[in-house]
């Protein structure tokens, strides 16, 4: 029978979990504090579990201290501060595993049998290093089980060199893990560089990447660096890898393989010393398979896979990073506001088409524009675009077309915020809308001016007004 130690001051906690872990045939001590917790050190368990925060002291720097006693105890830690930093902490402190709480039973019980198939292999445990940065890493933020699946990722991967390939939709933090992959490792005192692959004409992204030698060709006057060179010593992100050339792809494919590169015009190899991290919004495995992607690289590059959910797929999140924005907006000297408790629903319920860049860029808008300090439910419909998604949706509205609209009018407000309060916003969506959708029906009937009237419900001669209007050039044959 396998003996497990559980420290945990909370007592309903400490009832479950011993419980379960009974049922399963284990012998369970379970203790409320660190000194009841070296008492019982005594007689060594095969597994323990801990908290982070107990009454006496820090679960985390308890462990130290174990470890010089049990060098192959595995540990497994439990914490109500389901941050990225907290799960870091724990795998450099030299913990099996780390489970945020509210935990699964299951997954517990799953991860004591883990532990105990070790058969006494000693986790890495270097010593803790004091200048590691023990806030949050940034406003990678979210305590919904997907974002702590992607906290475990990186706390795996922060202390060591592998390629990290970030996936996930415009908008959703592909950055943010690169920076907290760096912010976290042992490169962090050098330098973060990030390049956008989709930003860069394809005949200069060589010359970006590995910089260029002087007279190399027309305009390069003199020798420039690279973002690799750049980024020596650091970390260099990949942004939107699948925009990449073909061409490109081989250089780089050369880089990895070889850890050396050679500047466009150049001869003398250079030593590519960075830790490369990559993020795409496309379906790489699909580019490979249609040849527009090279195989080799995306396994190069694939060697960590991390994926980050899109916002509407962890939606009580939402509450979080929305009062995390107001606090950062108030800190940048905007005016300080708090969320009603019907505008926080209204939030949580809403698509979010643009992710959290869409919901930043929202709670700026309402630190700026809403006239009182709480903010009204009224005043997140109006932003989001009048009436709230669910109940368009409640109406009868297609959920596509419910997001598009939402999608088009949070485009709009990026552009001029006053839009939503002047007494403009319809004639701007129509505007937006019109143009389009009189071409797409002209298209769909061959420039038919008859049938594309019928279609939109208008007359003839009200559509030729329009296209006048409008500036559309009337083509095909009128006739019906």
């Amino acid at each position: 029978m396998s003996r497990v130690l559980l420290i945990d001051d909370d007592a309903a906690i400490r009832t479950v979990v011993s419980q379960a872990l009974r049922r399963v045939g284990h012998e369970v001590t379970a203790v409320d504090c660190i000194a009841a917790a070296d008492r019982a050190l005594a007689m060594p368990p095969d597994v323990m579990i801990t908290d982070v925060v107990l009454p006496d002291g820090d679960g985390l720097d308890h462990l130290a201290r174990v470890f010089e006693q049990h060098p192959a105890l595995p540990v497994i830690v439990l914490s109500a501060r389901n941050t990225l930093t907290t799960a870091v902490r724990a795998t450099e402190a030299g913990a099996y595993e780390y489970l945020p709480k509210p935990f699964d039973l299951g997954a517990l019980t799953q991860a004591v049998a883990g532990a105990l198939a070790r058969g006494g292999v000693v986790a890495d445990r270097g010593a803790a290093d004091e200048d590691a940065p023990q806030g949050h890493a940034g406003p990678l933020i979210g305590r919904s089980p997907a974002m702590q699946d992607v906290y475990r990722v990186i706390a795996r991967v922060v202390s060591n060199d592998l390629t990290v390939l970030v996936s996930g939709e415009s908008g959703t933090g592909k950055e943010l893990v690169a920076r907290a992959i760096h912010d976290l490792g042992p490169r962090r005192a050098q330098p973060f560089v990030a390049i956008n692959m989709a930003a860069i004409p394809r005949e200069l992204i060589e010359a970006e990447l590995f910089g260029y030698e002087r007279g190399a060709f027309t305009g390069a006057t003199q020798r420039t660096a690279g973002r690799f060179e750049q980024a020596a010593g650091g970390t260099l992100f990949l942004d939107e890898i699948g925009d990449m050339p073909i061409e490109a792809q081989t250089r780089l494919l050369r880089v990895l393989q070889q850890g050396e590169f050679t500047t466009v015009g150049g001869v003398r190899p250079v030593r590519a010393d960075v830790r490369i991290v990559a993020a795409t919004n496309r379906d790489l495995a699909q580019q490979v398979a249609g040849g527009a992607f090279r195989e080799d690289l995306f396994y190069r590059l694939n060697v960590v896979p991390v994926h980050l959910p899109a916002l509407r797929e962890r939606r009580q999140d939402v509450p979080l990073l929305a009062r995390h924005f107001l606090e950062e907006a108030a800190a940048q000297g905007l005016p300080r506001r708090q969320l009603s408790p019907a505008a926080v629903d209204a939030l949580t319920a809403h698509g979010w088409p643009g992710n959290v860049r869409e919901l930043e860029n929202l709670m700026r808008r309402l630190s700026v524009l809403s006239r009182d300090e709480l903010i009204a439910v009224d005043a997140v419909r109006l932003m989001l675009g009048g009436a709230h998604r669910q109940e368009l949706l409640d109406a009868g509205s297609d959920p596509g077309i419910a997001d598009a609209v939402h999608a088009l009018i949070e485009r709009i407000a990026a552009d001029r915020p006053s839009a939503l309060e002047d007494g403009t916003l319809y004639d701007r969506v129509i505007r937006e809308v019109e143009r389009p959708l009189i071409e797409a029906l002209l298209a769909r009937h061959g420039g038919n001016q008859l049938r594309a009237a019928r279609a939109l419900g208008l007359n003839r001669n009200t559509l030729r007004k329009r296209l006048d209007s409008l500036g559309i050039a009337a083509r095909g044959d009128e006739a019906g």
